[in-house]
């Protein structure tokens, strides 16, 4: 196990007038699970494969350990790499494709009958030893390509993507399964998705990139309940965040007309974040009217508008949504950011003497 440190790392691919990647500062501690999440094409793999040798890095430092490794090749970084298409040899079996590895770094037979058992416990790959890949389910494949990380016992796991390919349900049952698994090895791990659910319940901590920059670090309640920008309040969360245009005036923000707090002394046009769950439909507040409600069992998300702005509110109960409601706000809970930079601005809020909430 080791940590990981990434100083400055930059890609531009030759030609390229943009770079895919740009100035990533990511420090990670021995046995930490961090989350690399963004939108397509925000630079998260090519990072990946940048920490595994698969891309050269342009610009920066990389260091696996006290190594630096940018000059290294795959196979000298001690990493692990689990892909989303399992890279799976299917001319072999289960056993064949978890000792293949080891077999190519010399390593004696009993070492590696040993590490395959257990890494056959650990992943309840027994039954499937002497069967080949097609044989085998999307899960269970997983599970070999995982298998076949474990037995090699690297410094760091690599996963790009992994869950892509399963199906919802077997997607929550792996992921459980990842994080259980790197629990109990404890080794340090830097894993790639787009799916913001995914990251949240996997990660120590998340980057947030967006077009090739760091948008973000964080835990992710952290991240979460304090996103840095609009761009991390919008993709974090499901339902989003609501950004809807505000204005200060005179210390006190208002919404399409609406006294919301005090916030200060400032005035001026501003960014309004509002989380669904921190709002509530009630008998007095801002008036809503209701496009479409999302049933989703133990509660439903009502969509609408303000003025013409549109809004979620997380709405929990079976009683019968008017076509026009209204709705209260919390003012402890406003997430105010730069109209101009999307960044978040740093206010106490202050319940609006002539507004109830």
């Amino acid at each position: 196990m080791a940590h990981l440190s990434l100083r400055n790392v930059g890609k531009t691919y030759a030609g390229g007038t943009q770079a895919a990647v740009s100035g990533i500062d990511i420090e990670i501690a021995d046995g930490e699970f961090i989350v690399l999440v963004g939108p397509s094409g925000c630079g998260k793999s090519t990072l990946l494969r940048m920490v595994a040798g698969l891309e050269t890095t342009t610009e920066g430092e990389i260091h696996i350990g006290e190594r630096l490794v940018n000059k290294l090749d795959p196979a000298e970084r001690d990493i692990a790499m689990v892909f989303q298409n399992y890279a799976l040899y299917p001319h072999m079996t289960v056993r064949d494709n978890m000792a293949y590895g080891l077999k190519n770094r010399g390593e004696s037979k009993t070492t590696i009958a040993e590490r395959v058992a257990e890494a056959s416990r650990m992943l309840e790959l027994g039954p499937y030893l002497d069967r080949k890949p097609r044989a085998l389910s999307g899960g269970q494949r997983q599970r070999v390509a995982m298998g076949r990380a474990i037995v090699r016992q690297p410094a760091a796991f690599l996963f790009d993507e992994p869950l892509s390919n399963l199906d919802a349900k077997l997607r929550v049952s792996m992921r459980m399964e990842i994080r259980k698994l790197q629990k109990r090895l404890g080794t340090t791990s830097l894993y790639v998705t787009h799916d913001q659910l995914e990251a949240m319940t996997l990660a120590d901590r998340l980057v947030v990139l967006n077009e090739g920059r760091v948008e973000q670090i964080g835990a992710p309640l952290e991240i979460y309940r304090k996103p840095a920008s609009t761009f991390v309040a919008s993709f974090i969360g499901a339902p989003a965040m609501s950004l809807l245009d505000a204005r200060i005036s005179d210390g006190a923000i208002s919404l399409e007309g609406h006294a919301l707090a005090r916030v200060g002394n400032a005035s001026g046009p501003v960014t309004l974040g509002l989380r669904a769950e921190d709002l509530r439909i009630a008998p007095q507040g801002i008036p809503l009217a209701v496009e479409h409600v999302e049933e989703l069992g133990a509660q439903r998300i009502v969509h609408g508008t303000i003025g013409a702005q549109n809004i979620a509110v997380i709405e929990v109960g079976e009683a019968a949504i008017q076509d026009n409601v209204h709705v209260a706000v919390d003012p402890d809970k406003l997430h105010l950011f730069d109209t101009s930079t999307g960044r978040r601005l740093e206010v106490q809020s202050q319940p609006h003497q002539e507004m109830a909430l």
